[in-house]
């Protein structure tokens, strides 16, 4: 394909993107820059969606005013060729059952959910969520990885995976999304990166709650512990242990465990030290649904514990964390 032709089907590429918080409104932006059509949907009455209507910026950038803001879901569905969802994963469902109610053949469309974590009341997924909902039938991958949109919006690149249960659908989105800026690998595992992107929240949680205390040399133990408790974790599920090893979790540890972006160490640091910390923390939420998963086959997850049982039921975070990596003389990899 020639340069005329690739800039032919760049222009008559649709794309949605429902959410327009921080990570939203950077894929709008991404999108359009590299030549696409681009929708961004937020919920009626969102603040963001508002501050983006009326100076077309947030605090992070300022999008082109050819990219259409809407708060009509079905207006922002009805020609779109992909759409990327990003938005809390604990709202994936029932924005789900939201897109169904507006009864577009969603089977024409490409999904991508741009957004890491696992349901809380089920443990499942976000792949089984929107299955559960959109129907198996309908085409879904993931897009994750390092990166924060600071660093993007600074010119500086990164790679992310794109995995998707057909990998022929992951290969396409590549070919779509690939640019200067972003590097994508192909995800073949998608349980495994599913699972290792979501529980990588929870490891910068605990790397935040380690800077609070001035134990941020304990982080390299931390990231050891972690990939080795998840890569257990996706075995047993089915997966590839390996895939923990790979850009979906160990490869986004630096922009979580030490990054001062990164609103999961923020949270946890903040948490240790008594202080509120306003914006979103989806390894909250994510620890929670990560033991009820393991539960149900009976694997211990010591970090994803000991969090737990920080943020939710009290424990003393300081005793908590150095009895976690104390813990009774073992051989490393058993």
């Amino acid at each position: 394909m020639d340069r005329r032709e690739k800039n032919s089907t760049k222009q008559s590429t649709k794309i949605t993107v429902l959410g327009c918080g921080r990570w939203g409104t950077f894929h709008a932006w991404y999108a359009h820059s590299l030549g696409y059509s681009v929708k961004l949907w937020g919920r009626p009455g969102s603040a963001h969606l508002q501050e983006l209507l009326e100076t077309h910026r947030n605090e992070y950038l300022t999008l082109p005013e050819s990219v259409v803001l809407t708060h009509d879901l079905a207006a922002a569905l009805q020609e779109a060729d992909i759409v990327i969802i990003s938005i809390s994963a604990q709202q994936l469902r029932a924005l789900m059952e939201q897109i169904v109610e507006t009864g577009l053949a969603l089977a024409e469309r490409k999904f991508v959910l741009c957004m890491k974590g696992l349901e809380i009341s089920t443990g499942k997924r976000l792949t089984e969520v929107f299955g559960d909902v959109a129907g198996q039938e309908v085409p879904v991958a993931v897009w994750v990885g390092p990166g924060h949109v600071q660093e993007f919006l600074r010119g500086v690149p990164n790679c992310m995976v794109m995995a998707a249960r057909d990998i022929g659908l992951a290969h396409e989105l590549v070919d779509i999304f690939h640019g200067p800026l972003i590097r994508f690998y192909y995800g073949k595992d998608l349980l495994g990166t599913e699972i290792g992107a979501a529980a990588k929240n929870v490891m910068g949680l605990a790397a935040g709650m380690l800077d609070g205390f001035g134990y941020g040399s304990l982080k390299g133990a931390l990231m050891a512990r972690g990939t080795m408790e998840l890569s257990r974790l996706i075995e047993a599920l089915g997966g590839n242990p390996m895939t923990v090893y790979g850009l979906s979790h160990l490869g986004d540890y630096e922009a979580t465990l030490f990054s001062v972006h990164s609103n999961n160490r923020r949270f946890g640091e903040d948490f240790v030290r008594g202080q509120k910390f306003e914006k979103l923390a989806e390894g909250v939420y994510t620890a929670q649904a990560l033991l009820k998963l393991a539960g149900t086959i009976g694997l211990e997850l010591p970090i994803c514990q000991t969090v737990n049982a920080i943020i939710q039921e009290g424990a003393d975070p300081q005793e908590a964390l150095i009895k976690l990596f104390l813990r009774p003389v073992k051989a490393e990899l058993e």
